[in-house]
């Protein structure tokens, strides 16, 4: 198959712009608790303030009028860079509501590129979450020889903060804010998004009023037992991607109260505080959860136990899965009595420690192993995994409840056609597909025939899901002439919790070979149950660059994991030699994009005395 095309469910052409979605939700159900709020320095479990949607839009009309008041002007650009928080979802939508463009900024941002985005998008305007982040926005205007309105922090900060800036719209009238509101109609640019850029410069990606509407009404009608009235969920992903600030639109327009936490940390905590019934998640995440369960249960003297209930929930998953595509599908009575007890032993437990509400997760902004979501079905968590990129306004495929296939990133949303290429790149047309680059020479090679070019490489089945394959750039040709998309090897490596990134190598060499980045955080966890001491103390280089390790206990464990990811592909795509490698993962060391994607090219060339060491003694290629 070479094109799907899913049709829309809900037409957009009735909504006015993005604010709408807010509006409604006010005029149907103004005390519908739409926030809860954390209070500055107080525990997860104390309790947190709650916002009705009514409080909310009167929040944001204040903090409009303070926008309003400081002189930005329709149209104009207004810039967020702050951690994930209440306050970011305040500025934001008061942004829209006096007419602004939202350009967030990643709160990790360095100054250079705090620079070239206020820079490139003409930002007039700034908010910053700290004192911190202010005098980084006030050091890239004055880089970039711009005179703001003025830049105010979240943060409390007397006469220079998000106060101080209600108070001086307290003489705008209401009627001035609405003319505002109405002002920006579907075609209007909403916000300007830089991209993380893994492989290239950041470009700035126009996001319409449309783009968010259509992509909220239309995700919301596919997912409507999931986006539910009564449910709530906790935002933990940065604001600045536009994932979340989707995703905090479908609550917001669908009654979904939201939390939000800016500190990875807290996370475990606040699911038994809040009790979602619904979360997006990285692949990471869920990795971690099921690493911590078997080093739970081997310090219990349960590792032999623990690893029959984790196949037993992949076969269970499987069952599921078979289970959706033909509901006459039976467990045998072996496989429900393994699953019964292990639901006692192992999985209510871990059903309880997210909260104990969870109707689903939703896994993006990575590869997700299959056998994988396959573990966390067998628990009880199915896992929902999509595919979307900023251009794309987030979800562009995703599999849905009741078809979930597992290794599959599911069909097109709503309201979108996919399509192959000749040479099996994936482009995308539809609701959700964004307006072009801020740069019209960035659009030069991103739209053919007028679908948007991805870069990823995938295939689509008779049901039109897709698999994706890999990205172009990343494509490989080994010295013998044989193509390689490394994405499928990397998967499999990377789904050893000691393993944070794998990258395979080898253009014009004889053979592959692969860098294996281990996680720090796991590695000396790992170290700490085997009674490694060498390995606990390891330490991160803090020039960016990377540590080698030699450890034979370590090199032995991640070679079978190598060698299971070897036996699942042809012998040509097999990786003859690999290194282990341990390198601050962290975007100030510059290697990954604040989604924590793995910028190959500036690892690769980083580390590229270390990949000619794995082609140095031909001798040793076998």
């Amino acid at each position: 198959m070479r094109e799907f095309t899913s049709p829309p469910l809900v037409d957009a052409a009735n909504q006015r712009n993005a604010t709408e979605l807010l509006m409604q939700r006010a005029r149907t159900n103004p005390g519908h608790i739409a926030f809860e709020v954390r209070a500055a320095d107080t525990a997860i479990t104390d309790p947190w303030r709650q916002v009705t949607t009514e409080q909310f839009v009167d929040e944001v009309r204040a903090l409009a009028k303070g926008f309003i008041a400081a002189g930005i002007q329709p149209g104009e650009s207004l810039a967020i860079m702050s951690p994930t928080r209440y306050e970011w979802a305040l500025a934001d939508m008061a942004a829209w509501f006096a007419g602004a463009v939202v350009v967030p900024v990643y709160e990790t941002s360095a100054a250079p590129q705090v620079t070239a985005i206020l820079a490139d998008a003409d930002v007039r305007l700034a908010v910053g979450g700290t004192a911190e982040h202010a005098a980084l926005l006030e050091q890239g205007f004055g880089n970039a020889g711009i005179q703001p309105l003025g830049i105010w922090t979240i943060d409390a900060c007397p006469g220079a903060d998000l106060a101080d800036l209600v108070a001086r719209g307290v003489g705008i009238p209401d009627g001035t804010v609405e003319e505002r509101r109405l002002l920006a109609d579907l075609d209007s640019v909403a916000t300007i998004v830089y991209t993380s850029g893994t492989t290239a410069a950041p470009k700035g990606a126009l996001i319409t009023h449309g783009n968010f509407v259509g992509q909220v009404l239309n995700v919301a009608g596919a997912y409507a037992e999931v986006v539910r009235e009564g449910g709530n969920t906790i935002i933990f992903l940065p604001m600045a991607h536009v994932l979340a600030r989707g995703l905090q639109l479908i609550c917001l327009a669908n009654g979904m109260r939201i939390a939000h936490l800016s500190d990875p940390r807290d996370v475990v905590p606040a699911l038994g505080a809040l009790k979602p019934t619904f979360l997006v998640v990285v692949p990471r995440v869920l990795q971690k959860i099921q690493a911590s369960a078997a080093a739970a249960a081997t310090q219990k003297r349960l590792g032999r136990v623990w690893a029959s209930a984790q196949s037993t929930a992949v076969e269970w998953g499987r069952f599921a899965e078979a289970h959706d595509a033909d509901p006459t599908v039976r467990a045998s009575a072996a496989l429900r009595v393994r699953r019964a007890l292990f639901d006692r032993l192992f999985y209510a437990r871990l059903r309880k420690l997210v909260g104990g509400r969870l109707d689903y997760l939703l896994s993006g902004a990575g590869a997700l192993d299959a056998d994988l979501s396959l573990f966390f079905r067998g628990l009880g968590l199915p896992v929902i995994e999509g595919y979307g990129l900023t251009e794309t306004t987030a979800p562009l495929t995703g599999n849905l409840p009741g078809s979930i296939n597992s290794g599959s990133v599911g069909v097109p949303m709503p309201g979108t056609t996919v399509r192959l290429s000749g040479q099996g790149e994936v482009l995308a047309r539809g609701v959700g597909v964004f307006a072009g680059y801020r740069r019209q020479a960035d659009n030069a090679e991103a739209f053919v025939d007028g679908y948007f070019r991805t870069g990823d490489l995938g295939e689509l089945d008779h049901l039109g899901r897709l698999t994706l394959k890999g990205r172009i750039k990343d494509v490989i040709v080994t010295a013998g002439g044989k193509t390689i998309s490394p994405a499928i090897w990397e998967g499999y490596v990377e789904g050893d919790p000691l393993v944070a990134h794998a990258v395979m190598v080898g253009e014009g060499k004889p053979y592959l070979g692969g860098l294996v980045l281990l996680d720090p955080e796991t590695l000396a966890a790992w170290a700490e149950r085997e009674g490694i001491a060498d390995l606990k103390g390891l330490r991160i280089p803090d020039d960016g660059g990377a540590v080698q390790i030699d450890d034979v206990r370590l090199l032995a464990v991640i070679g079978k994991a190598v060698g299971a990811a070897n036996a699942k592909i042809a012998r040509s795509e097999q990786v003859r030699r690999f290194v282990l490698l341990l390198t601050d993962l962290t975007e100030a060391n510059g290697i990954v994009t604040p989604t924590m994607k793995l910028k190959r090219g500036a690892f690769t060339e980083r580390a590229r005395h270390i990949v000619d060491s794995l082609y140095a003694d031909t001798r040793r290629q076998g």
